[in-house]
């Protein structure tokens, strides 16, 4: 019989599990575990150094024995791996020359890496003008990126992958908004948009969607309104006008003939 795929979830509640048995954020040994299990996924294409690891557990804050604490962490998440009854050479973090690395097997699945595949599969679909398969991996993207990545903490690291998964839910909304709109689901498209326009709000393809998304449901008023807004951003903030581009949609929509005519 195959062993179980493994599958690590760091967004939300840190977990692991393999063959339906998880292993939950409590068992990680309370905050520095869970910091030091995420960086070792994130990072395991590479060994991590000790001092590394260390900054990422402690700050500036170090204790006096740090190493051996660190090394006491690192038996700890082994144990954990070895729960989930995969073989150790499967599931592994091997310690030399002061520096550590997490192994896994290839197939593991991790949540954070899983959102980039689908949404990249998602954008693929859409520009072959497959919506049905768009939507499934869009909302996967839009599913594992709205979740918190280790919520509380404020590393310089935990900052760069929730920048990486803010990013990753944006493109999933323009997916799941274009799909919702070649679909005549206005609602959806405007739901969407309106929040990747929250997201990024100097982003002026945003709101070129959230604008059409508007007047495919008749609201010109709204389009406009949207245009009004990007418009009066980009000038008090930015000192500059809409691109040709948004201003080209303006201008269309100004055009089109208003509901009571």
């Amino acid at each position: 019989m195959e062993p179980a795929r493994l599958r690590i979830y760091l967004t939300g509640a840190v977990c692991i599990e393999a063959g339906g048995r998880p292993v939950g954020e409590s068992q990680f040994g309370g905050r520095q575990g869970r910091l030091l299990f995420a960086h070792l996924v994130c990072e395991r294409m590479r060994p991590v150094t000790r001092d590394e690891l260390a900054e990422i557990v402690w700050l500036n804050t170090l204790p006096p024995a740090w190493e051996v604490a660190l090394s006491a962490l690192v038996s700890k998440l082994r144990n954990l791996l070895r729960s989930t009854g995969l073989p150790p050479q499967a599931a592994s973090i091997s310690g030399y020359f002061g520096r550590y690395q997490m192994h896994l097997p290839i197939d593991t699945w991790v949540d954070v890496e899983a959102a980039a595949q689908a949404i990249d599969e998602a954008e693929g679909a859409l520009r072959a003008g497959a919506l049905q398969r768009a939507w499934g991996p869009a909302n996967v993207a839009v599913t594992i990126a709205r979740r918190p990545f280790l919520l509380g903490e404020e590393e310089v690291w935990v900052e760069f992958q929730r920048t990486k998964l803010e990013q990753l839910l944006v493109r999933g909304l323009d997916c799941l908004s274009e799909i919702s709109l070649r679909n005549h689901e206005g609602s959806l498209a405007v739901q969407y948009a309106s929040e990747a326009v929250g997201l990024e709000p100097f982003r002026e393809t945003g709101y070129q969607r959230l604008m059409r998304a508007h007047a495919a449901q008749g609201n010109r008023a709204e389009a406009l309104r949207a245009y009004e807004r990007c418009r009066k951003l980009l000038a008090e903030e930015l000192g500059t006008d809409p691109s040709p581009e948004t201003e080209a949609l303006y201008l269309h929509l100004l055009r089109l003939p208003s509901p009571a005519s």
